[in-house]
């Protein structure tokens, strides 16, 4: 059998962390929603059993760690943090991570987004 590529996929996760390098950011903690879009590819289609793929909830707590690790200045630098996470499993092989500050400004989000590959 072929292999198999599926995207896995956390979207808008909601963390409460030090990120930014405005007075106010660094002042506390502020909302940070976080999306991870992984592309997986495996030997085959994967059996029924959660060691046959990569495991979201890894991922899930995995960014919740790093969000916890302490105060983050740049939001390109919390996407690197992430994507670095995911590669960590061999079989992810691209990965697309946004950040996104929802409060900073009255009309509108800011945030930042990085893909990656494996070489």
């Amino acid at each position: 059998m072929a292999e198999a590529t599926y995207t896995i996929r956390l979207d808008g996760l909601e963390l409460r962390m030090g990120l930014g390098i405005h007075e106010v950011e660094l002042a506390g903690p502020q909302r940070v929603l976080v999306s991870v879009s992984m592309t997986c590819r495996y030997p085959a289609i994967p059996e029924d059993r959660i060691e046959g793929v990569v495991d979201y909830d890894h991922i899930r707590e995995g960014v919740l760690a790093i969000a916890a690790s302490g105060h983050v200045m740049l939001q390109e630098v919390l996407c690197e943090r992430i994507a670095a996470l995911c590669f960590a499993d061999r079989r992810v092989v691209a990965v697309t991570v946004r950040s996104t500050k929802p409060d900073i400004y009255p009309d509108a989000q800011i945030g930042c987004e990085i893909t990656r590959t494996r070489d």
